[in-house]
């Protein structure tokens, strides 16, 4: 199946009462047949559902989904885009380990890893300039991963993925891409060479700002009997699960069966199945919405581009923009539907034209049906210094725009309006 089959009907076949919606499976636990089949489930040598922390019906069916369009081979959903990120690191890294990031990051991710991870003894190096370059000198022995965002939240760049993947496995080292702002309609990071792919669900995918969700998508890929000495965990028994070996037991989704049985069983931020069927629900039309979000997105884009009121505009689909070639390589000649901009006058004028909007949505999100903007040094990203939001690349007038579905004309007269009233400002 294409894409957006996969999107609507991938991963559910109907059961007994032949319901063509996927049901909500709204229960905590499910029966057993017998004392050997509990134990069986218990200990993963037959599939099954039986406590909803750990797994669901409704949910599975997203997870299938959602693996199947990325191109891995299993997928597991948590309760929110920052679940997913915490539990894809920290199934790797531990005390005395590091990780190497790619700085331009959604802030939530940037204080998880500047300012949490250090507290339980995981050191976070930033690369800085050209990741491919810089990443380099920071990868030891202790290294467990390597992070970035496939397209930068809300710097708008595109990683080389397939240069950071391949100095990451030169070392021996995992790859984990955040594809949230693409989504896999867009651009599969493991076609690339990445080893595990999260999302924040709650963006593009739910695509209606009403439902908080996360994904891991395993790659299935990553030869972890070939690093054991740095990645035990997958090869030793695990103690958190009955002893299971989840490289030898688990050969085609290592990571995603141990972030299920460790991290999401003992700590539990669980994705509950109304949200899955949200979720779901958003799946269906993504195909459709992102096709005039990014129409949306190019007219806005080019309506700044030509205004005197606007200082510059960041927007991967310009040839003047730093990422247009990569753009290019690895987004199938499409752009997500953000832009950036920074207004005449710096940051105060930003301010006045986040305060003067009619039609946008003064809020952090992203990816909604509703068009949305956020000034990032003000609010994602105020607790970071001059240097931080600079190697970022968040400029203090920095705006970023999230288009939506709404009428191109009442989009643009919009921000006219803003505009002229932050011109005043400045």
């Amino acid at each position: 199946m294409r894409d957006e089959t996969i999107a609507i009907q991938g991963g559910y076949t109907a059961d007994a009462t032949r319901a063509v919606a996927v049901p909500i499976y709204q229960t905590i636990a499910h029966d057993f047949v017998d004392a050997d089949h509990a134990g069986a489930v218990f200990d993963l040598e037959v599939p099954g559902f039986h406590y909803n922390r750990i797994n669901n019906p409704t949910n599975d069916v997203l997870e299938q989904r959602l693996a199947a369009l990325e191109g891995g081979t299993a997928s597991l959903t948590v309760a929110s885009g920052m679940a997913a990120v915490s539990y894809a690191v920290l199934n790797l890294a531990r005390a005395g380990s590091n990780i190497v990031v790619a700085p331009q990051l959604y802030g939530a991710t940037y204080t998880w890893f500047a300012h949490v991870l250090p507290t339980v003894g995981i050191d976070v190096r930033f690369a800085s300039g050209d990741p491919v370059i810089s990443m380099e000198p920071l990868i030891d022995k202790h290294t467990a991963a390597i992070f970035f965002e496939t397209v930068g939240n809300p710097a708008g760049n595109v990683a080389d993925i397939a240069a950071l993947t391949a100095l990451a496995h030169r070392y021996g080292v995992p790859v984990i891409a955040d594809n949230t702002i693409p989504t896999p309609l867009m651009l599969k990071p493991i076609e690339h060479g990445v080893d595990v792919v999260v999302h924040s669900l709650t963006k593009f995918i739910g695509g209606h700002g009403t439902t908080l969700g996360g994904v891991i998508i395993d790659a299935g890929t990553f030869p972890w009997t070939e690093h054991a000495d740095r990645f035990p965990m997958f090869t030793e028994p695990e103690p958190a699960f009955h002893g299971v070996v989840y490289a030898r037991d688990f050969p085609d989704a290592p990571f995603v069966v141990r972030a299920r049985t460790v991290a999401l069983r003992n700590t539990g931020a669980t994705l509950s199945p109304f949200n899955a069927f949200l979720l779901l629900q958003g799946l269906e039309t993504l195909a459709i919405r992102l096709e005039r979000q990014e129409a949306n997105a190019l007219a806005v884009a080019e309506y700044l581009a030509a205004d005197d009121r606007v200082e510059w505009v960041g927007y991967a689909g310009f040839p003047g923009h730093r990422s247009f070639d990569l753009a290019k390589q690895y987004l199938k000649g499409r752009v997500p539907p953000i832009v950036t901009f920074g207004p005449v006058g710096g940051y105060r004028a930003a301010l006045s034209f986040f305060d003067s909007v009619c039609l946008f949505k003064r809020l952090v999100n992203l990816g909604d049906a509703k068009s949305l903007v956020s000034h990032s040094a003000s609010t994602t990203h105020r607790q970071l210094g001059p240097e931080e939001l600079a190697a970022a690349e968040i400029a203090p007038e920095l705006v970023r725009l999230s288009l939506g579905l709404e009428h191109i004309d009442d989009l643009l007269e919009d921000i006219d309006h803003a505009l002229n009233t932050a011109a005043r400002t400045s």
